[in-house]
């Protein structure tokens, strides 16, 4: 990967930073932070809304807010395509622990991962450590008891250290769909927080993970309903791998294929997805709300048939009164729109 030059305005957009003159919306804030005005200790930046999601919740409970973390991605934004500006990177460079997903999500982050790594930044790279599922594998080829004891004992203090399969795109980076990997994460989360000499970060680690673990319990009772027949999934891209694997579902479609959300389909491999949905009778085509559904939407003309395109949190959390502003409220809206969709 390129490496990013230490030009001036990395150097401005540090200082600026560090000042507390410039927030993570890219808006410049003029006006000084008052004296005298506390500052978090720790400082942790989160690459993605999802983890950011998950590390805050974690910050809450061990030290009653989340000021410590700053989420460099908009809530909204498709992770694959997201473009940091140098005051992001800046951020990046100034905090105490950098958490990314990993696994060639952040596409448009990778050159100032490379960058800060190099200069010594410590980066913790999820994806990586909780038994990530290769691309096209089968369910049936990674069974439960594998999901996380592989990596349990593996140092994941600088993910940067190592160089493997895993950072050259042979292994889908969604694994937040997959509820017990995602609490496997808040666990190596807060162990490695607690690194830091901040206190209780483990236990809350322990607490967020159980929190998930009890509403993965919820969601399936919310997917029960749907007939194993009816369990197939037709997706605008390579995304629910994990979901499909955890939950007792078959992905048998997808729009983009390879997994990230910037590729382009041809018109042959269109024509095949457009007789998969009608040879199987798919009742619904499911997209990331962070992407346009005008694709999907022709898909469902094309099948001649009543065919619902649905929309789901994949790639962010979403906003105010979406139903989807955390973690835990983001998979139970995703299971109510696919149990809603495929048990009709």
């Amino acid at each position: 990967m390129q490496k990013l030059a230490a030009g001036s305005a990395l150097s401005l957009a540090t200082a600026l930073v560090l000042s507390g003159c410039v927030d993570l919306s890219g808006e410049t804030d003029l006006a000084a932070p008052p004296a005298g005005s506390p500052s978090p200790a720790l400082s942790i930046v989160v690459s993605t809304t999802v983890l950011g999601g998950v590390v805050s919740d974690i910050a809450r409970c061990a030290e009653g807010d989340d000021q410590a973390v700053t989420v460099v991605m908009p809530v909204g934004v498709d992770p694959h395509d997201f473009q940091p500006s140098s005051a992001q990177v800046a951020s990046m460079v100034a905090a105490d622990l950098v958490i990314v997903n990993g696994l060639g999500l952040e596409e448009g982050l990778l050159p100032a991962l490379d960058s800060i790594g190099s200069d010594g930044a410590r980066v913790l790279e999820i994806g990586e450590l909780i038994d990530p599922l290769p691309f096209g594998a089968e369910a049936e080829e990674h069974s439960e008891d594998e999901h996380h004891d592989d990596h349990a004992d593996e140092d994941h203090s600088e993910s940067g250290a190592e160089e493997d399969d895993h950072a050259h795109g042979a292994y889908d980076p969604h694994f937040w769909m997959d509820m017990d990997r995602m609490a496997a994460a808040a666990r190596l989360i807060g162990e490695e927080v607690e690194t830091f000499g901040a206190e209780g970060y483990s236990a809350c680690g322990e607490e967020v993970a159980a929190s998930i673990e009890g509403a993965e319990q919820e969601l399936l009772d919310t997917l029960a309903g749907v007939p194993d027949a009816r369990r197939i999934l037709v997706t605008d891209h390579d995304a629910l791998s994990y979901f499909a694997e955890s939950f007792g579902f078959r992905v048998i479609g997808v729009v983009i294929p390879g997994g990230s959300t910037l590729g382009e389909p041809n018109s042959q491999e269109l024509a095949a997805l457009v007789s998969v949905i009608q040879d199987q009778d798919v009742p619904a085509i499911f997209g990331d709300a962070t992407l346009s559904n005008e694709i999907l939407e022709i898909l469902a003309a094309e099948a001649g048939r009543d065919v619902q395109v649905v929309s789901l949190f994949i790639g962010s959390l979403g906003g105010p009164d979406s139903g989807a502003t955390s973690y835990e409220e983001m998979m139970m809206t995703n299971a109510d729109r696919i149990a809603q969709a495929l048990a009709r």
